[in-house]
């Protein structure tokens, strides 16, 4: 069998963690069989359509580095590959299932529909949904009302009696009784517009497609999809089902849990290279151990049927871990050209950055390398450097241990030992020193270390002490410690 999948977002809002986890394993079991990758663009909600969330589906995609091989910016032998393009198409399809006696003309109205929903609710019925009232209308009754004008859409038959399977790679045979599927939903909306449900199959179909990988989510879905493709005479392709996505606390990933859209991650300073690693982990493994996989690894080793049937748990510390990982990786010259926006956005340095905030930066990003997480912590760990003055909470200076007079008392001890921090010729010089200090002062070396960093980067996360001094200059390094002196004397 030819591969041939298909990603049909629709571009309603911004690419989330679940549709890119979609787009990605359908993308690289296409890579990895020699198949097709095809992006369709599934616009019939025309009112919540927008451009800039179709835009958003290109970005993302150039951003990871995925090609699609068919799809609106490339084309292909199957377009077009978006659905408001393909009207008359779904028109004809639906026409066909009601000559067939598949499919109805309902020309109830939405007041009629309303007040159906309004018993239903107030008696609490069993039964609940459509109530089948046109699907007994004779054809010329059908006729004369379409002649009179009358608003109408077109419903499916769902078969009265009987059970329909969804055969899935993942879950194995998903039965559902046909009773149980929504009543006879609608087809084709009063504007001639497809429903979701026409329109997936009726491309899918006309598209080759041979295998649909898709989220649980739409497994209530299959069973109407599969008899739609039984009533057009159709063989359905092979369903996927992928596990759900879940925040830690064991309900599906939302906003309550933090970013879930791919630009917001994209923004705070993830690598794409660490998201897509990570997402393809969400359902997915090679041999229960591996962790680490480049795009290319993954065209050429994901295997469909190491699918998980369990949800996935999304774990934003271990993305950090992830990204902080691959942020290792990078040669400097990278990294320092990745921060210059963040460093800018954050007003620390001159748009363009000048030759000095050059060569300062160039100093510290080894230093600052093995401290990131996110390209977004470059001005929290760096900002010491490029800031005439910093501002913290006075506390912070304080150890634990110690109160605020014998920390101001610390510091007076470390002043004079300055000249000789800086005349060394080494970070381990340095730090001996700081460590005889302690002695001297019979103090932990954390509580000697930990005061001179605050005073002199404003936060507990700069890099390495002593390589952070030299970077920042004698003169400063004298000048913040004796401002933190004038901060413990007022707190003391």
């Amino acid at each position: 069998m030819s591969v041939r999948v298909r990603y049909a977002p629709s571009p309603t809002g911004l690419q989330h963690i679940g549709g890119l986890r979609t787009a990605l394993f359908n993308y690289f079991f296409a890579r990895s069989q020699g198949g097709r990758f095809i992006l369709r663009v599934e616009d019939t909600d025309q009112e919540r359509f927008t451009p800039e969330a179709l835009e958003d589906i290109y970005r993302t995609f150039d951003w990871l580095g995925i090609q699609e091989d068919e799809g609106p910016r490339n084309g292909g032998s199957y377009g077009p590959y978006i659905q408001s393009e393909r009207k008359g198409l779904y028109q004809q399809y639906a026409q066909q299932l009601i000559d067939t006696g598949c499919a109805y003309h309902c020309f109830c109205t939405s007041e009629r529909l309303e007040q159906l929903r309004h018993e239903q609710t107030q008696t609490k019925q069993g039964a609940q949904g459509y109530d089948r009232h046109c699907r007994s209308l004779s054809p010329q009754m059908v006729q004369e009302r379409l002649e009179r004008g009358e608003t109408s859409v077109i419903r499916f038959k769902i078969p009265l009696e009987g059970d329909t399977i969804v055969e899935d790679l993942v879950l194995g045979p998903v039965r559902r009784k046909n009773e149980d599927i929504s009543p006879d939903p609608v087809l084709l909306k009063s504007d001639g517009f497809p429903t979701y449900h026409l329109a997936n199959v009726v491309d899918d179909h006309l598209m080759g497609i041979s295998h649909i990988l898709r989220a649980q989510e739409w497994i209530p879905s299959g069973p109407l999809h599969v008899l739609l493709y039984n009533a057009f005479g159709w063989e359905p392709p092979v369903y996927v089902h992928l596990p759900m996505v879940m925040g830690k606390d064991g309900q599906k990933l939302s906003k309550r849990h933090g970013s879930t859209a791919v630009a917001e991650f994209r923004r705070l300073g993830y690598l794409p290279e660490a998201l897509m690693n990570y997402i393809s982990l969400l359902g997915w493994s090679l041999d229960d151990s591996r962790e680490f996989f480049s795009r290319q690894d993954l065209e050429a080793l994901f295997d469909i049927t190491r699918i998980n049937k369990s949800p996935a748990v999304f774990d934003y510390k271990k993305l950090e871990w992830f990204n902080g990982q691959y942020i290792r990786e990078l040669d400097g010259e990278s990294l320092e050209r990745m921060v210059i926006p963040y460093l800018q956005e954050a007003c620390l340095v001159e748009d363009p950055i000048s030759e000095g905030e050059k060569t300062i930066l160039h100093g510290a990003i080894p230093l600052a390398q093995e401290r990131l997480r996110l390209l977004s912590d470059a001005p929290d760990v760096l900002g010491f450097l490029f800031r005439d003055e910093l501002s913290f909470d006075p506390l912070m200076l304080v150890p634990k241990g110690l109160d605020a007079a014998q920390t101001k008392e610390v510091l007076e001890a470390v002043q004079p030992k300055l000249e000789s921090i800086f005349s060394g010729e080494g970070t381990e010089e340095g730090e001996d020193l700081l460590h005889r200090l302690a002695e001297d002062l019979g103090k932990k070396v954390g509580q000697v270390m930990m005061p001179i960093r605050i005073a002199v980067t404003g936060t507990k996360a700069s890099p390495p002490l002593i390589p952070s001094l030299h970077l920042l200059g004698q003169k400063k390094t004298e000048e913040r410690i004796a401002r933190a002196i004038i901060l413990l004397e007022q707190i003391a």
